[in-house]
């Protein structure tokens, strides 16, 4: 019997975060493709679209006029999955027919007045806007909310149906489900060491230095140990954190500029513009917005569902849907292969 590779041979990966396995199967990447394959968006986005509603003064399908903005600009979504005011369910006793009270507010957050732009594209400074708009709507949107959830889907593989440079707000009065498991997990595990879990775990990562895709001062962004998604990265403090809303400027100003690098080497691994999902988790907001929850590491994720090229994706269904997740590239690999791409992005 050879000596166990996780390299080549197939393994179990512990997700604590979420109490969940993960099967690693290194040996299937070498197996020949003749699945679906996708286009990679090459059209040029204009500066300037008349016909697009988040572009500065052009009417939405609320009748609303969209200003003509400068930095940000973030308005309330014209169709929201969650809505301030609404008829209270009503309460039944019977365990398998459970409802509850649903509240919430959706907003958009346009990162810049033109359309042509992006991250990678923009100035430092430019980005720190962004971030300091984040601060903000989670500051305000936190004081009324239970949680507060921002989040980006880029390219029209993640359903990203506006070209324009923009994520989503919202807010709502109850957990969800993500935050929820998580915020479960990282306090059985700080009441069990007394320590929270995802700092025990940047500074494992750091001395290992086996994951990791970039760092600078305050910020290292790697590849989890457990990432379900082929090119899963998390963006984690190397100090303590609970919330967006403890980042200092200081620590704004290297975010910004480690987000442009990992952009920039995501562009540049299949020269693409490289879809995904990302968005930041972080200790309850709400009545708790000024309570001390140690067991808690502001952090954000991004999940791309690119596998092997820019036309090929990978899918979850079958077994994942039904069994477990399971990846064929490992963590280590994927780490390796982004760390390799160049901080600017391809011309």
């Amino acid at each position: 019997m050879a000596k166990f590779n996780p390299n080549e041979h197939q393994h179990l990966r512990y997700n604590p975060l979420r109490d969940e396995w993960i099967l690693v199967s290194p040996h299937r990447a070498l197996r020949p493709w003749s699945g679906q394959t996708e286009t990679p968006q090459v059209e040029k986005t204009p500066r300037f679209d008349p016909r697009n509603p988040l572009c500065p003064g052009v009417e939405r399908a609320s009748g609303i006029v969209t200003p003509h903005y400068e930095s940000t600009y973030v308005f309330t979504n014209d169709f929201p999955a969650l809505l301030e005011e609404g008829p209270e369910p009503e309460v039944s006793d019977d365990p398998l027919f459970q409802t509850r009270s649903a509240r919430g507010t959706c907003r958009v957050m346009c990162y810049h007045p033109y359309s042509d732009v992006y991250l990678t594209s923009l100035s430092t400074k430019e980005v720190v806007d962004i971030i300091n708009e984040w601060v903000k709507q989670t500051a305000e949107l936190g004081k009324k909310y239970l949680w507060v959830q921002l989040f980006e889907n880029r390219g029209q593989l993640m359903g990203c149906s506006n070209p324009h440079p923009h994520c989503q707000v919202w807010a709502s009065s109850f957990l969800p489900n993500e935050a929820k498991i998580k915020d479960e997990n990282l306090l059985r595990y700080f009441e069990k060491h007394g320590r929270p879990l995802l700092q025990d775990y940047v500074h494992k990562e750091l001395a290992k230095n086996e994951r990791i895709v970039t760092e600078n001062e305050d910020w290292v962004i790697l590849v989890p140990y457990w990432a379900v998604w082929p090119f899963e990265t998390m963006v984690l403090p190397k100090k303590p954190l609970q919330r967006f809303t403890d980042t200092s400027a200081p620590q704004r100003e290297s975010l910004a500029r480690i987000l442009q690098i990992i952009v920039a080497k995501y562009d540049n691994l299949f020269k693409c513009n490289f879809p995904y999902s990302m968005g930041w988790h972080g200790a309850p907001t709400g009545p708790k917005l000024e309570e001390d929850m140690p067991h808690w590491t502001f952090h954000g994720i991004y999940l791309p569902p690119l596998l092997r090229s820019a036309t090929v994706r990978k899918f979850m269904v079958g077994y994942e849907l039904l069994a477990q997740a399971q990846r064929d590239l490992t963590p280590e690999k994927a780490a390796e292969m982004l760390r390799e791409q160049c901080n600017q992005r391809f011309s």
